[in-house]
């Protein structure tokens, strides 16, 4: 089942033994593509994804990497963004970007920062009770924004009904329609 992904004249594509790295202006978005029975290759405005053989494992793998082919030209062109809304009941937080980490002060009362790692190329901003990570790669923007909503979940032993402080995902990417 071979498919195919049409480049955009603005996005430069480059394939190299299964390494796809998709760029528009200053982003740029590298993804490892390799199969030993997937071929993957451009030819003019085209990349053509081609199975050695047919079964259904391939025909779901072929597919897998024209969602991420899609994905890389869609977040060099577009971005992803990922909003999450700071929510507290009894503790007031304080909520920063500290280098590569994302550091929440006061979370139910600690004395400990809790902190969440922030993956590269992705950029979070802090903006009142919303924290916004955006960035050109789809998995490390929707990691970066999962690392921050489980970091700052209460100890198992809060009742999830009282204590509702926390980080939590309120928007995401919409899927598009293929």
């Amino acid at each position: 089942m071979k498919r195919h992904v049409e480049i955009p004249d603005d996005v430069e594509v480059v394939v190299d033994s299964g390494i796809l790295k998709a760029k528009c202006g200053d982003k740029e978005v590298v993804n490892n593509l390799t199969h030993p029975l997937i071929d993957l290759t451009k030819e003019g405005k085209k990349i053509l994804i081609e199975p050695k053989k047919e079964n259904a494992k391939l025909a779901s793998i072929t597919k897998t990497f024209e969602s991420k082919i899609k994905n890389a030209i869609t977040g060099v062109r577009e971005g992803f963004e990922y909003k999450l809304k700071v929510v507290y009941k009894h503790f007031p937080m304080e909520v920063n970007v500290n280098g590569d980490r994302l550091v929440v002060s006061n979370f139910l009362g600690e004395k400990k920062d809790r902190e969440a790692k922030i993956l590269d190329s992705v950029d979070v901003k802090v903006e009142d009770e919303d924290v916004i990570v955006s960035g050109p790669d789809k998995e490390k923007v929707g990691q970066t924004a999962a690392n921050i909503e489980r970091n700052m979940q209460s100890p198992n032993e809060k009742d999830r009904r009282v204590f509702e402080d926390g980080l939590y995902i309120v928007q995401k990417p919409s899927k598009e329609e293929n």
